[in-house]
């Protein structure tokens, strides 16, 4: 098994990014480096840089979006973890394996020029974990 190479970015599920970046370009003190709506995903997210790293904040752009069921059901907070890694499709076969279900058992495009796949949280300790491969 292949460890990953470093905590890509937390994803944090907000309902507007217009109230929620005051706080995080604020007080936190953290700056944009990329903006972008995903549109497959219905999901607009605005990556701040802390360190080797990212939080991702995700707003809806649609009441049906993954974001949106998630800000009704569980509010505001933490969406999920993703881990940087150097093969997604090799993580993904090394995860299923282990009997971890797989919520993409093919990556995607997810947003910042990346692959992306999500473990299931049911088999993560009900955190949704998210692999993501720099697509260069």
């Amino acid at each position: 098994m292949t460890a990953p190479l470093k905590i890509d970015h937390l994803g944090i599920a907000v309902d507007s990014i217009e109230r929620t970046l005051p706080l995080y370009e604020g007080p936190i003190g953290l700056r944009i480096v990329h903006e972008e709506i995903i549109e497959d995903q219905k999901v607009r997210a605005v990556f701040l840089q802390v360190g080797e790293s990212t939080v991702e904040l995700l707003e809806p752009t649609a009441p049906d979006s993954p974001i949106a069921v998630f800000l009704q059901k569980k509010g505001l907070g933490i969406h999920h973890v993703a881990y940087a890694v150097d093969d997604i499709e090799a993580k993904l076969a090394e995860a299923k394996a282990a009997g971890i279900r797989l919520i993409d058992e093919k990556p995607r495009p997810g947003g910042h020029g990346k692959l992306i796949a999500f473990l299931h949280p049911k088999d993560t300790f009900g955190v949704l974990t998210e692999y993501c491969q720099r697509i260069e």
